[in-house]
């Protein structure tokens, strides 16, 4: 019997091709994402090209009890792998920067990711397997000026993930935390809330390579991932400089990015 994996934010970017290295090896899939037509689209695509079953859920992810309502509304199906993939990115000092947007974010990241994890992983440890792999990013290593509330999430995600992981080893459960650095998604668009792409680009990895690794990462159970040698440097580097010196280094970064 084929095991399921949930994978939120599976419409589109990294989610998508998570579940496209998912569904390659045999996983029935759960894709969730606030984008119906994608999600459509998405599920096409996946049962043209693979012997799987992909059921597909159209939710909010940033609204309260939502992972509830999903679990639920799957009807026991056992979930064997989750991916909490969904995220969103605002940019903006913060005293200017809408507070009913920053909720969702919060929610999606920090409510949303630790809930899904919650109701999923008793049922993993019951049955001595299971892997779980969390979004979380380059962001979460230093404090990030301008999106001070996105880096922060981040950082959550990353210690909550690690400490879990901790928690779980010998019972045949994995978390791993995906790290990535600039990918190539709709992110920056969706960030900056218009049509602007990086202008720093020299670092920027496609969504396959980054969901390559990750997905290689979860299978053999690592609890954090950082793709690319130059990203593994990054995050390593606010440990021996000052954290001020980090933080004005990612306000220049930012503002470089989105100046006209």
């Amino acid at each position: 019997m084929n095991k399921t994996a949930l994978v939120t934010g599976g419409a589109s970017g990294l989610g998508l091709e998570l579940a496209l290295l998912l569904a390659k090896d045999g996983h029935n899939l759960v894709l969730v994402d606030i984008d119906a037509e994608k999600l459509q689209l998405a599920k096409q695509e996946i049962e043209t090209n693979f012997p799987v079953k992909v059921q597909i859920l159209a939710k909010d992810l940033s609204q309260i009890n939502i992972s509830e309502e999903i679990i639920t509304e799957l009807n026991e199906i056992q979930i064997d792998v989750l991916v909490n993939n969904a995220g969103f990115g605002l940019f903006g000092p913060f005293h200017e920067t809408d507070w009913k947007r920053e909720e969702q974010m919060l929610n999606l990241h920090v409510i949303t990711t630790t809930h899904l994890t919650k109701l999923v992983l008793k049922g993993m440890v019951e049955r001595g397997s299971g892997r779980i792999l969390n979004l979380s990013s380059l962001a979460a290593f230093q404090p990030g000026p301008l999106m001070s509330l996105y880096y922060a999430t981040k950082g959550y995600i990353l210690s909550f993930s690690e400490a879990i992981a901790c928690e779980l080893k010998g019972t045949g459960v994995t978390v791993t935390a995906l790290c990535p650095g600039p990918t190539k998604t709709s992110f920056q668009k969706v960030v900056a809330n218009d049509s602007s792409e990086n202008k720093i680009s020299f670092n920027m990895a496609s969504a396959k390579e980054v969901a390559a690794y990750g997905y290689k990462a979860m299978m053999k159970g690592k609890p954090v991932a950082i793709p690319g040698a130059f990203n593994k440097f990054l995050a390593f580097l606010p440990r021996v400089m000052p954290r001020n010196m980090a933080a004005n280094i990612v306000r220049k970064i930012q503002e470089k990015n989105r100046e006209e």
